[in-house]
C-alpha cells in the first residue's frame, strides 16, 4: 500500500474515531471499486473477493444488468411512497411468492426488518388462534438480527444487561437435538424460527432430523415454521432458496442480503396456509419496495436464477473442497454450495489467517477464532476461485 492509500485509510480512521460509533472492527483497507469477483483498494491493488460483502453481492460486484436497472430507474423515478402503486414493487412480490412459498410477500429494507415482520406475523397468527402470550422457539447459536425482537431471538447476543428488558416469549433449544426441540413446542407456541444453515456461528447446517422434528411438531401444535433465508437464500447453496434442497418447506421465509443486488432490500414471504398475513394498518415501511431497490432486486433474481449460475455453485463447491481439503491447517469443511465454513486445526487462529489473507490479496471472514467463512460470488469462475484459494492456502500455511 502506497503513502496515498495509507493516508486515505488514516484519514478515514480519524473521521471514524471522531464521529462514528465504534461498532465495527474494520480492516485497514478502503475498497473503492469492484467488478465480478475482484475488488480494488485505494492504491489500485486487486483482491480476490471470497466474501461478497457478507453474501450481499451474490451476482458479483457491479453486475452490469443490476447496474443498468438501478441507473435506468434512478433517472426515471425514485419513488412516491407505498400510498401509490409501483410496478417494480408489485412485480417483485410476484417473483418472490411464485419462486418460493406461494402465498403473500411484504417488502422491507433489511434482514432484521424481514425477521421483525415474521415475528409480528406469527404472533398475530397465534392471537387469532386464541394464544394470549405466544412463544417462538429458536435454536442456540442462531443469528436473526440486531433490532430488539430479532436480538431476543438470537440467544448468544440477547444481553439483558446491555439492552434489557428484551421482548419476552423466545424459547432457545440446542441446534442439534430434535427431541429437545419437539419437547419445547406446546400449546403456546406461535412458531419455530431457524436458519437452514447458521451463518454467523461459523456455517453450521441444521440436520435433517431437526428440520423434520420442527415441521412435524409445528403441524401438531398448529404453529408456523419460519426459515430465515437471509444468508442461505438467493442461490447461495445452489438452489434459489436453501429449503428447496431440504426435507421440509417452511410456512414463512425471510430474505434479504443478496436480494437487492447490493441495495437494501428485504422480504417476508408466506405460504397460503398463513392467509393474507398482516393486513391494513398492522405493518408498514416508508422506503420498502421503492422502485430503485425493487428494480435492482428483480435484476438480481434474473441473474441468480439462471440455471448456469446455480450449476456453477455446485462446481465451485467441489473445486473448493478439493483445493482446501488436504491442507494441514484445515480440520474440516462445513456448509453447502458456496456457503462454506473452514474449521481450522488446533492452534491456528482465524483472525490471523483472515489478516494474512487480506495482506496476500484475498478477502475472507473470520466469524470466530476457529473458523474461516467463505461466501464467494456465485458467478466466480474456476480461475478466480483457484487464485483466491491459492492465496488463502498461503495464509493458512503462514498462520499455521
Amino acid at each position: 500500500m502506497n503513502d496515498a492509500a495509507q493516508g486515505s485509510v488514516a484519514a478515514l480512521r480519524e473521521l471514524e474515531g471522531r464521529y462514528a460509533m465504534p461498532t465495527y472492527p474494520r480492516a485497514p483497507v478502503e475498497f473503492v471499486r469492484g467488478e465480478g469477483a475482484t475488488l480494488w483498494d485505494a492504491d489500485g491493488r486487486a483482491y480476490v473477493d471470497l466474501f461478497s460483502g457478507l453474501s450481499v453481492h451474490n451476482a458479483g460486484n457491479c453486475h452490469p444488468r443490476i447496474v443498468a436497472a438501478i441507473s435506468e430507474q434512478a433517472a426515471t423515478l425514485g419513488g412516491t411512497s407505498n400510498l401509490f402503486y409501483s410496478q417494480p414493487a408489485m412485480e417483485l412480490t410476484e417473483r418472490l411468492v411464485e419462486s418460493s412459498l406461494g402465498g403473500r410477500a411484504f417488502l422491507c429494507n433489511s434482514g432484521a426488518e424481514a425477521n421483525e415482520c415474521a415475528i409480528k406475523l406469527v404472533r398475530r397468527h397465534a392471537h387469532r388462534r386464541g394464544i394470549d402470550r405466544p412463544e417462538i422457539v429458536v435454536l442456540d447459536q442462531a443469528f436473526h438480527g440486531r433490532t430488539l425482537a430479532a436480538l431476543a431471538a438470537t440467544p448468544r447476543l440477547a444481553r439483558e444487561d446491555l439492552f434489557g428488558p428484551l421482548p419476552a416469549g423466545f424459547v432457545p433449544v440446542p441446534r442439534d437435538d430434535p427431541e429437545a426441540l419437539a419437547a419445547a413446542i406446546g400449546a403456546d407456541t406461535a412458531a419455530v424460527m431457524l436458519e437452514p444453515i447458521q451463518g454467523e456461528s461459523g456455517v453450521h447446517p441444521i440436520a435433517d432430523d431437526v428440520l423434520i422434528a420442527a415441521r412435524e411438531a409445528c403441524g401438531q401444535a398448529g404453529a408456523l415454521l419460519v426459515f430465515d433465508e437471509i444468508q442461505t437464500g438467493m442461490g447461495r447453496t445452489g438452489t434459489l432458496w436453501a429449503h428447496e434442497q431440504g426435507p421440509v418447506a417452511p410456512d414463512v421465509m425471510t430474505a434479504a442480503k443478496a436480494l437487492g443486488g447490493g441495495l437494501p432490500v428485504g422480504a417476508c414471504v408466506t405460504a397460503p396456509v398463513v392467509g393474507e398475513g398482516l393486513t391494513l394498518g398492522e405493518h408498514g415501511s416508508t422506503f420498502a419496495g421503492g422502485p430503485i431497490c425493487a428494480r435492482a432486486a428483480l435484476a438480481a433474481l434474473d441473474v441468480i436464477a439462471d440455471p448456469a449460475v446455480l450449476a456453477n455453485v455446485g462446481e465451485r463447491e467441489t473445486q473448493l473442497r478439493d483445493q482446501l481439503g488436504s491442507d494441514p491447517a484445515v480440520a474440516g469443511i462445513r456448509g453447502r454450495g458456496l456457503m462454506i465454513g473452514i474449521a481450522l486445526a488446533a492452534g491456528v487462529d482465524a483472525g490471523a489467517v483472515a489478516a494474512e489473507a487480506l495482506a496476500r490479496g484475498v478477502v475472507v471472514n473470520a466469524p470466530n477464532p476457529e473458523t474461516i467463512r467463505l461466501l464467494p460470488p456465485l458467478t466466480i469462475d474456476a480461475a478466480d476461485l483457484g487464485e483466491g484459494l491459492a492465496r488463502l492456502r498461503g495464509a493458512l500455511d503462514a498462520a499455521g
